[in-house]
C-alpha cells in the first residue's frame, strides 16, 4: 500500500514539481492550494505525511498545524519563506516535525520526507544503510562512509554527526543543536569541539573524493549538509 501524502501549497508550480518527484519514489500525492480547504479535509481523513505551506489562502500553516496537533500526530514538514519563522518552528511551538527553507531543491524534500518518515513511521524503509544521496552511503552497523565506491571508518562522535547533518539535509544546525545529537549524556563542550570533529569528518570525506563537498559552514548559523 502506497504511502499517501498531502502537499499544502497555493503555488501550484512548485506543488506540481514535488508531486512528481515524489510519484517517482512511489508515494501517492494529494495536492490542496487552500488550508481551509485542506483542513477540511485532513479532519475526515489524516494522511501518512503533510507538507504544508506556512503561507496559504483560507486557513494558514501555522493555524493548521496546531490544529491537527490536537488529534493527530501525522508527520508534518513546513514549507516556509520567512526567515524570522524558523525559531518558532524548530522551538516546536506548533508540533511541526520539520521545516524546509524556500528556495529548495525537489531532491531535498523527497530526502527530508524519507528521513521524517523512517523516524514516524514503523518499518519505513529500516535498514542498516542509510542512503539519501547517490553519492554517499553511511552504514551504521560498521561506522564507515561511502563515497562513489570508496570507503573510511568513522568515530562514534563522526558517525553520530554525520548522520544528525545528512538525515536533514538543507537544514541548518547550530552547533549547539549537534552538540545535543552527538551528546546525549548533556556533557558540556565548547563550540570549537564541535567545529573541531566538522573539520576531521570534512578531511576523511574529502580524502575519499576531493571534488565533492558536502558539509557546509553557514556563517554565523553552523552546519549543514547538501546532497550532490
Amino acid at each position: 500500500m502506497k504511502i499517501e501524502i498531502a502537499i499544502v501549497e497555493d503555488e501550484p508550480r512548485l506543488a506540481s514539481v514535488l508531486q512528481d518527484y515524489l510519484e517517482r519514489d512511489n508515494y501517492s500525492v494529494t495536492i490542496w492550494s487552500d488550508g481551509s480547504d485542506a483542513l477540511e479535509a485532513f479532519r475526515e481523513e489524516v494522511p501518512d505525511l503533510i507538507l504544508l505551506d506556512l503561507m496559504l489562502p483560507g486557513t494558514d500553516g501555522l493555524s493548521i498545524c496546531k490544529e491537527l496537533r490536537k488529534t493527530s500526530n501525522v508527520p508534518i514538514i513546513m514549507l516556509t519563506a520567512r526567515v524570522e519563522e524558523i525559531d518558532r518552528l524548530l522551538g516546536l511551538e506548533i508540533g511541526a516535525d520539520d521545516y524546509i527553507c524556500k528556495p529548495y531543491s525537489p531532491r531535498e524534500v523527497v530526502a527530508r520526507v524519507k528521513a521524517v518518515l523512517r523516524r514516524t513511521l514503523p518499518g519505513h524503509d529500516q535498514t542498516g544503510t542509510e542512503q539519501l544521496d547517490s553519492k554517499m552511503i553511511i552504514n551504521e552497523e560498521s561506522a564507515t562512509v561511502s563515497v562513489e565506491g570508496q570507503s573510511t571508518s568513522l568515530t562514534a562522535v563522526e558517525l553520530k554527526l554525520l548522520m544528525a547533518l545528512y538525515q536533514s539535509p538543507g537544514r541548518i544546525y547550530s552547533r549547539e543543536q549537534l552538540m545535543k545529537k552527538i551528546y546525549d549524556d548533556n556533557r558540556i563542550v565548547s563550540d570549537r569541539t564541535i567545529d573541531s570533529h566538522v573539520k576531521k569528518l570534512r578531511q576523511k570525506i574529502e580524502q575519499l573524493n576531493p571534488a565533492l563537498e558536502f558539509i557546509h559552514s553557514v556563517y554565523g548559523l553552523g552546519y549543514k549538509y547538501e546532497p550532490l
